[in-house]
C-alpha cells in the first residue's frame, strides 16, 4: 500500500524592483506559487512487511536524492531509475527495522516519511565453515549450513559473493549437508593456488529463505588465505599414503586402512581434512559398529562427518604397510601421525585410491564435491549453473 507525503516547500513569489508610478503593472503579477513536493513509499506504517525492496516515487517531477536510514543512521542504498522518478532500494527492508525516508527534488523542495517493518516469525542463521583470519589448505570449499530450508536457493545465492586476488573460476552448489540441513558451497574448478586472498560476503539481511524457511536478519562475512599446496594421497593396494607438497614427494607413510568387505570398509575417492581434533575418545557405537571399539586416539584429522579420521593406531602396528585391517580410519605409527598431523592443514586434499573401498562417501558427508566434474558441480547452482569468478 503506497502512502503518499505531502511536505509543503515555502510558495515563491515573483518581485517586481522599483517604479516611477507609471508604466504597465503586469510585471508585479504575483507567479503561482510552486506546488508542494509530494512522494509515495511503497512501504507505510508501523508493522510492514518485511522482505521487500523500498520504492520512492514522487508526484511531479524529478528526484534529485533519496536517503532511507535506519535508527541506528545507517543507510539503506538504492538508485534513482533513468526517468528521475522512482528511487529504488538494491536490498530489502529487513525485519525488526525503524526506517526514515528523506527526498529532495531537482527544484530543491524535500519531503520525509517514516515506516517501520514488523519483527520476522522465524529467522534463519548461517554457520561458515571457515573463520575469518584463517590458512586453509588447497582443496577447502566455502560451505554454508543452514538452520532452517531454504526454498528460495537462487534469491539467496544471489546475495552471496566471492572476491580473490587472483580472479579464481569457481560456484556455488546447492546439496544436502550430513546433518540433513540445507547447504550451500564455493568450490573453485580446480584446486585453489597458494597464496590466493580470499573474501566471502554474504548480503543475507532481509532475505526470505521461503517457506518453513524464514527470515535472514543479518549479514555474513569471512576472509581466509590458502596455504601451502600439501596433497596427501592413500593408496589401498599398497597400504601408503604418499603426501607431496608443491608437486614434490615429500614422504611415504605405511598405513593401515578400513577392512575390506563390509562396514569397516573406508570411503574411496576424493576428501578432504575437515578439522584437526588431536586426542579424541572414538566410540564405534556412534558410527554404528556396534562394540568394535571404544578408546583414546591421538593426532586425529577429520575426513568425514560419519567418523572416518586419519589418526595414531599403535594398536596395529604389526599391519602398517601389509594389511588393512581398521575399522574405516586410515591409521599409522605414533611418530609418523605426529609428523603428518603438525604438517597438515585443514582443507588439504586426501584421497584414497585401490581396491577394497566401500564406495564414495555423499557429497555432504564432508567436502566430496571434488569427486565431481566441474560440469557437473555447475548444474548444483541455483543461477542457472553459471560460473560466478571472484
Amino acid at each position: 500500500m503506497a502512502g503518499t507525503v505531502l511536505l509543503a516547500a515555502a510558495a515563491l513569489t515573483a518581485c517586481s524592483g522599483g517604479s516611477d508610478g507609471g508604466g504597465d503593472d503586469k510585471g508585479k503579477a504575483d507567479a503561482k506559487p510552486k506546488a508542494p513536493m509530494a512522494v509515495s513509499v511503497n512501504l507505510t506504517g508501523d508493522q510492514v512487511k518485511a522482505g521487500q525492496p523500498v520504492t520512492v516515487t514522487v508526484a511531479e517531477g524529478k528526484l534529485a536524492q533519496v536517503k532511507v536510514t535506519d535508527a541506528k543512521g545507517a543507510e539503506l542504498p538504492g538508485k534513482i531509475a533513468d526517468d528521475g522518478r522512482t528511487w529504488t532500494s538494491e536490498r530489502n527492508a529487513p525485519a525488526g527495522a525503524e526506517y526514515k525516508v528523506e527526498a529532495q527534488d531537482t527544484q530543491s523542495q524535500s519531503a520525509t516519511t517514516q515506516f517501520r517493518t514488523s519483527a520476522a516469525d522465524k529467522v534463519n542463521k548461517v554457520a561458515i565453515n571457515i573463520s575469518k583470519g584463517s590458512t586453509v589448505g588447497v582443496a577447502m570449499p566455502v560451505s554454508l549450513v543452514f538452520d532452517n530450508p531454504v526454498t528460495n536457493k537462487a534469491e539467496v545465492e544471489k546475495q552471496l559473493k566471492v572476491t580473490t586476488s587472483d580472479n579464481t573460476e569457481g560456484s556455488w552448489g546447492w546439496i544436502k549437508d550430513h546433518s540433513g540441513n540445507d547447504r550451500v558451497d564455493w568450490r573453485p574448478k580446480d584446486y585453489w593456488k597458494s597464496g590466493t586472498d580470499v573474501k566471502v560476503e554474504m548480503k543475507l539481511n532481509g532475505v526470505d529463505s521461503g517457506k518453513g524457511g524464514g527470515m535472514f536478519a543479518r549479514d555474513y562475512s569471512t576472509e581466509f588465505k590458502i596455504g601451502k599446496d600439501r596433497r596427501i594421497q592413500v593408496s589401498l593396494d599398497t597400504k601408503k599414503m604418499s603426501v607431496t607438497q608443491d608437486g614434490q614427494a615429500l614422504k611415504t607413510i605405511p598405513v593401515s586402512a578400513g577392512t575390506p568387505g563390509g562396514k569397516k570398509a573406508s570411503w574411496s575417492g576424493k576428501m578432504v581434512i575437515m578439522s584437526k581434533e588431536g586426542t579424541i575418545r572414538m566410540d564405534s557405537q556412534t558410527v554404528g559398529l556396534d562394540n568394535a571399539y571404544d578408546k583414546m586416539v591421538d593426532y586425529s584429522m577429520r575426513l568425514t562427518w560419519s567418523g572416518m579420521y586419519a589418526h595414531a593406531a599403535p594398536w596395529n602396528s604389526g599391519n602398517f604397510g601389509r594389511v588393512n585391517s581398521s575399522s574405516g580410519c586410515v591409521g599409522m605409527s605414533d611418530a609418523d601421525a605426529k609428523d603428518f598431523f603438525a604438517q597438515s592443514q585443514v582443507g588439504d586434499p586426501f584421497e584414497v585410491v585401490g581396491e577394497g573401498s566401500k564406495g564414495q562417501a555423499d557429497i555432504g558427508n564432508g567436502y566430496g564435491e571434488w569427486n565431481l566434474g566441474w560440469d557437473e558441480w555447475k548444474t548444483k547452482s541455483a543461477l542457472s549453473g553459471a560460473p560466478q569468478n571472484g
